[in-house]
């Protein structure tokens, strides 16, 4: 299975060379827009005034940490999502109500490198109900409820480093998967304290079944499964026939540990690793397993108290595929493979080898027949290997340069994106041949097709995601915007419509009509329900209370005034928390909250929403605060003032607003 050193490299330098003259090439590029684009694309983006778009696209935010969520075809960006990384636009992770959000066994983390939004589905289908989103970083799943678009829940994924195969969903969403992208020493403190050296021997993967309870969105972990040290790169779950098993892409068989780029890029195979959910399932539930260390955080959002709510697990439920055999196999992949994708008939599995020539497509069938007769050409680390002639349906041959991902439309084709020779190819999946192929601008990355991973692809559009933008935008320094291509799938070609920029480093994404959505709303929340502690539900609660160093306000707000807009009796070594309620009842209509000096960000209260604000004076004098979004046309007289005296002063604490309906 080896091959030498110098033909690997080699191999790397030409896709390298390969990937420089796609780039470099005038002759490649378009020299204007018109060779590229034509006929009425741009009537077939044009979102009249006032009309909507017909799809919502999640994007991920790459290494800002957010979530991005488009209109297409327009293109037009709606909303950056706060998941991962603090938001002191919105004072997420500012806030003392939404800071337990990210919270971890590493303590507070104020940043993650998000990468793969993965909506929730029902019978394999997008049912518009959450979209998942996974932390490459500190490794950790969050769920965003399409209601409100907010993060509702946030796990920590333990005894992982790294994770990148994740969070992609079980038909009707019992699970999301995360698999480790970075094998690790694990254990206690001497297991873990060991020289890297010894990657082999002591290095170890996993993957992880998480539960998003149904009716609340908090995450569990289900259970884990041991693995080889290698790295997981995608995944994705079975449907239809293969309903009840996953599929994993991995690489570094040769359990390298330094320049991966050559040592990880030996083996002429990797492979895919199949997992029999169901059965693993099965054994958690029959109390097989063992419970190992595995300390780690689930955060949640209680909309009851707009408040985060934290549990802290100091094991998990793990299974060694080495006493339970049938759970795991392993099937020979070429070329480093990425992307690991399943047709929607559930029929067949795509690999993709980043440094292939073809794209290899196994057969769900052949797999059950070929571990029913043993049909294996061996064993990695104990789980069979079996043979790639005998699980392969067959190979598309010469595509492309570099395959990385492939979805799907409902007319059985595919579409996989070539980063080296930097386009989307269109193919046939039964008859294994190429039917289309569009040039990107430039070096493709992901790409999406609406409902592409799912039973039912709505197609209509292929989006890439492209990792280079070149002469796409007017320039703004040494960094240029992230781009997307919008290209029509309706015909028998494709046609490219529309570049648009993106925020963060777009991975992937997926879509989803805008109607399935839109009936899930929340305009506002209800006042009567809030149950938040500091709550103040009309401005006759309002008040200011003292409690040895820590002084607190309940504070409203509504057009156009805060109640109370005058505190005095604040001292040097306070510290001042204000719990602001917006009053509001009306859709659109938030209210923002800053005060001169603050160390931290702003508040953006929703209508009927608390969220508070610590602020520690650092001086004495007269603290003036205001209104941050523009509310009403008397916005800019929203304001208010914090007196603050010396330590030692007697001043009395009061606050008060000249207003017929305040308390104070």
């Amino acid at each position: 299975m080896k091959r030498p050193l110098m033909l690997t490299t080699g191999t790397l330098t030409l896709a390298g060379l390969a990937f420089v003259l796609v780039n470099s090439l005038p002759g490649c590029r378009p020299t204007t827009t018109q060779t590229v684009v034509t006929g009425d694309a741009a009537a077939k983006v044009y979102v009249k005034p006032g009309t909507h778009d017909e799809f919502y696209n999640f994007v991920s935010g790459g290494f800002s940490g957010q979530l991005a969520v488009y209109g297409l075809p327009s293109g037009r960006l709606l909303r950056e999502v706060p998941v991962f990384s603090v938001d002191p636009e919105s004072g997420y992770g500012y806030s003392e109500e939404t800071k337990g959000m990210l919270m971890t066994s590493s303590g507070f983390i104020p940043w993650d490198d998000s990468h793969h939004p993965e909506l929730s589905q029902t019978d394999g289908v997008p049912d518009g109900k959450w979209c998942f989103i996974n932390g490459n970083n500190t490794p950790r799943i969050a769920l965003v409820d399409l209601g409100t678009f907010r993060t509702k829940s946030i796990i920590e994924i333990p005894n992982s480093a790294g994770n990148h195969s994740s969070p992609f969903t079980t038909g009707n969403s019992e699970y999301v998967v995360a698999g480790t992208r970075f094998s690790v020493p694990m254990g206690d403190d001497a297991a873990r304290d060991v020289s890297i050296s010894t990657y082999k021997e002591n290095f170890k993967g996993n993957v992880s079944f998480i539960h998003p309870d149904p009716g609340t969105g908090r995450m569990s972990i289900a259970f884990q499964i041991a693995t080889p040290g290698v790295n997981f790169d995608l995944s994705h779950a079975g449907k239809g026939p293969s309903e009840g098993w996953f599929f994993f892409s991995c690489y570094n068989t040769e359990q390298a540990y330094s320049l991966l780029e050559v040592n990880a890029s030996q083996r002429d195979k990797d492979f895919i690793m199949a997992v029999n959910w169901k059965l693993a399932e099965q054994l958690a539930k029959d109390g097989k397993g063992t419970r190992v260390p595995g300390k780690h955080y689930s955060n949640w959002w209680n909309e009851e108290t707009h408040s985060a709510e934290t549990t802290v697990h100091e094991d998990v439920l793990q299974l060694d595929p080495k006493d339970h055999p049938g759970l795991l196999y392993f099937m020979p992949c070429p070329k480093s493979p990425h992307g690991c994708d399943v047709d929607p008939t559930g029929k067949y599995i795509v690999g993709s080898g980043k440094l292939a020539a073809l794209i290899p497509v196994f057969s769900f069938e052949k797999i059950q027949k070929a571990i029913a007769a043993n049909d294996v050409e061996g064993d990695f680390a104990g789980i069979p290997v079996l043979k790639y002639e005998s699980v392969l349906h067959g190979e598309v041959k010469k595509p492309g340069l570099g395959p990385l991902h492939t979805e799907f439309d409902a007319n059985g084709n595919a579409y996989t994106s070539f980063f080296v020779s930097s386009e989307i190819v269109k193919w046939n999946v039964e008859k294994l041949e190429v039917v289309d192929r569009v040039p990107t601008y430039y070096s493709i990355g992901h790409l999406m097709v609406p409902g592409g991973d799912s039973k039912k692809p709505w197609g209509k559009y292929v989006v890439a995601y492209n990792k280079i933008t070149k002469d796409r935008y007017l320039p703004t320094g040494p960094e240029l915007t992230q781009s997307a291509q919008l290209y029509s799938i309706d015909g028998d070609k494709m046609e490219l419509l529309l570049d648009f920029p993106t925020t963060g480093e777009p991975h992937y994404a997926q879509a989803i009509p805008a109607d399935l959505v839109k009936p899930r709303e929340v305009k506002f929340f209800k006042i009567e329900e809030n149950k938040h502690p500091f709550v103040a539900k009309g401005e006759k609660e309002t008040k200011v209370e003292r409690r040895g160093k820590e002084v607190h306000v309940w504070m409203t707000t509504i057009r156009s005034h805060f109640a109370p807009d005058n505190i005095e009796g604040v001292k040097l070594g306070d510290e001042v928390y204000f719990h602001v309620t917006n009053l509001e009842q009306d859709w659109d209509v938030p209210h923002g909250f800053a005060i001169k000096g603050a160390a931290n960000a702003e508040l953006l209260v929703m209508p009927g929403e608390t969220q508070t604000l610590k602020w520690i004076p650092t001086r004495v004098g007269v603290w003036p605060m205001y209104c941050t979004d523009f509310c009403s046309a008397l916005h800019q007289e929203m304001q208010g003032y914090v007196r603050v005296s010396p330590a030692n002063s007697t001043v009395p604490l009061k606050g008060e607003t000249v207003s017929v309906d305040a308390g104070v």
